[in-house]
């Protein structure tokens, strides 16, 4: 997998870089930059019953809500840096959560960054880079997140478990009868109405990005959000059980959730707890999507919506309980698959969904694109601009996404129209196979059975293994 680009991808960005800018009434469009933690397709502009999602499934009737939308690693400091640098780790090497991005790409031109340097007036706000860290390049003025408790009702829970102390001190969900404002994610929401009231009479365009925390552990949000759910009649996860046929290291065992009190530190989690933090996680959703809502308000309240490209994504998917785990971590459909929903005042195809597989990485070139920017020759994604207008149209042949195993494997995997093909290869040396998964969506869209080793797929492994090898570049429209 190289670093560095064809020679036609160079020429496509530089005739898109020669493009005139995107622009209403001689400005060109804002963008509004939706993060949100943990967020998987569990909304009801996806197709999910009983998940009460009203602000963001308003803003996909405005949008292209795409359906087969891919994260380049299902953890957040990894995912957010393909996002925000438009390269996979493999190049900018963040695969953990301590390392910046910095240390490998010291000159990179972050996707704010590259607003900025455009005429831009560039602001963030709550969790956009991981939390430890931020990139002062990137933004017009220093970053912002509010201070905010974690917990209404305690500030820390009996350990329970002797054996292993929790890293946590407190419990893995909360409903408090408390504002909104309460906790952090309400406080973020305040701030950016705030700040869209002080950029409506600027003279450049501007680029807001505000994240939220939730619905990221600890399941914590008002009590109002909770008595939205019945809990006796959410559903738990269909496969609680791990993928017949996939290496034991393909999965984890929920270590982020088991470092809260009350939760076992090995064995499954007993259905009265799995339905509990389903229940948490609903209701925290329903608490972010009423904050994006009071932002979404107050845009429209400054006359700013008819020329602000808005985006809202989750930086990867999340287990609830799916293949027996939680969390993410992985590279199975449930942890690297997550919401992307684009809106921008010229698309013809609003309020429609694609199928076409795209990329976050894919995020960067295409608002630099929607705004009339040039295109960074480091990009490693691709604009999926002309979705918006047609959704239908041919597209990547597949996704990638990856995730390592200690300091000696890394997987590898690649999502097709109807395969998941993920390959374990040594970290130092990728010639080393380990092991091999290969899932059918079309006869098994849960990814329960691994079918790599059966001789009957022998010649369809064979031409998968072929295309993985192609990596990312081979897979782009021809």
């Amino acid at each position: 997998m190289m670093n560095s680009i064809s020679r036609r991808q160079l020429l496509g960005q530089f005739a898109m870089g020669l493009a005139l800018p995107a622009q209403q009434n001689g400005r060109r469009p804002n963008v509004l930059f939706f993060a949100v933690d943990d967020l998987r397709p569990e909304l009801g502009c996806y197709g999910v019953r009983g998940i009460q999602s009203p602000n963001i499934d308003r803003l996909a009737k405005q949008s292209m809500v795409f359906d087969r939308a891919y994260v380049q690693q299902a953890v957040c400091s990894p995912s957010r840096t393909s996002i925000m640098t438009g390269a996979r780790p493999d190049s900018t090497q963040v695969w953990d959560l301590v390392t910046h991005f910095r240390k490998a790409m010291p000159d990179v031109v972050t996707l704010p960054q590259h607003f900025k340097q455009n005429g831009y007036f560039a602001q963030g706000i709550g969790k956009i880079f991981h939390p430890g860290y931020d990139d002062q390049r990137s933004w017009s003025v220093p970053w912002q997140t509010p201070k905010a408790p974690t917990y209404a009702n305690t500030k820390s829970a009996p350990q329970k478990d002797e054996d292993k102390p929790k890293q946590k001190d407190g419990p893995a969900f909360e409903a408090a009868d408390v504002p909104d404002n309460f906790y952090k994610d309400g406080q973020v929401a305040d701030l950016a109405v705030k700040t869209l009231r002080g950029l409506k009479n600027k003279a450049e365009p501007f680029f807001l990005a505000v994240g939220f925390a939730k619905p990221h552990l600890p399941f914590v949000s008002p009590k109002k959000y909770w008595d939205l759910y019945d809990a006796a009649k959410i559903p738990l996860a269909p496969n609680p059980y791990r993928p017949k046929g996939a290496p034991e290291y393909a999965l984890t065992n929920s270590g982020e959730l088991r470092n809260y009190p009350g939760v076992s530190n090995d064995g499954p989690v007993s259905p009265e707890l799995a339905r509990k933090l389903k229940h948490g996680y609903y209701a925290a959703v329903s608490y972010t999507d009423a904050q994006i809502g009071k932002v979404l308000d107050e845009l429209e309240r400054q006359g700013l919506r008819q020329n602000t490209v808005i985006v809202l994504w989750g930086d990867h998917g999340w287990k609830l309980g799916e293949h027996g785990e939680w969390c993410k971590h992985s590279n199975v459909e449930n942890d690297t698959n997550a919401p992307l929903l684009l809106s921008a005042p010229s698309m013809k195809a609003a309020g429609q969904h694609s199928r076409a597989l795209v990329e976050f990485v894919d995020i960067y070139p295409t608002l630099a694109e929607l705004a009339g920017l040039p295109l960074p020759p480091h990009l490693e994604g691709l604009s999926f601009k002309p979705l918006l207008d047609n959704p239908g149209l041919a597209w990547k042949r597949a996704a990638f996404s990856q995730y390592p195993r200690g300091q000696k494997l890394m997987g590898y995997s690649m999502r097709t129209d109807r395969y998941r093909l993920t390959v374990w290869v040594g970290r130092n040396d990728h010639s080393r196979i380990e092991a091999t998964e290969l899932y059918d969506h079309q006869t098994d869209p849960q990814e329960n059975t691994n079918i790599a080793s059966l001789p009957a797929h022998a010649k369809l492994v064979e031409a998968l293994m072929a295309q993985w090898r192609q990596g990312w570049r081979g897979a782009r429209p021809l």
